[in-house]
């Protein structure tokens, strides 16, 4: 099992403690019964996830975050990338009166819910969304 950080264009986020965000994204798994075998984080711009989204999704906007499950049927675990927008996460931890890092993790949470079957299209899926973000972000904080 391996997860990664690595980064597009842009060099820092907001984060301390990456090891221990690790584990947690395994133990966030292991919760959701759902096997893990390799997950890759890509921290960037705005601009940068503007262009996947356009190019892969069709969609002309901006977004915090872009979840692709690449795991086949051959898997034995989860394969997965999450490109997150550390501009957006930015202005939405503004918006929402939150730190930079708290959002940070909420954004990395929610791609790991995506992987584990958890949707955000319907207002039913967004908050059962939400809930399991606050329970893993409490969950987390209790670990540190």
């Amino acid at each position: 099992m391996s997860i990664r950080f690595s980064y597009a264009d842009v060099s820092t986020i907001p984060l301390k403690n990456k090891k221990v965000v690790k584990l947690f994204i395994q133990e966030l798994f292991q919760l959701e019964n759902k096997p893990l075998s390799q997950l890759n984080y890509v921290f960037c711009s705005d601009e940068y996830l503007l262009q996947i989204n356009k190019d892969h999704l069709q969609h002309d906007y901006y977004t915090d975050i872009i979840t692709f499950d690449l795991t086949d049927p051959s898997s034995e675990g989860t394969i997965g990338e999450i490109y997150i927008s550390v501009d957006r996460v930015k202005d939405n931890a503004n918006d929402h009166k939150v730190t930079s890092t708290n959002e940070l993790l909420r954004v990395i949470f929610h791609g790991a819910l995506h992987l584990c079957g958890y949707g955000d299209k319907t207002n039913r899926e967004i908050t059962i969304m939400r809930e399991k973000e606050d329970h893993y972000l409490r969950l987390f904080e209790k670990r540190l």
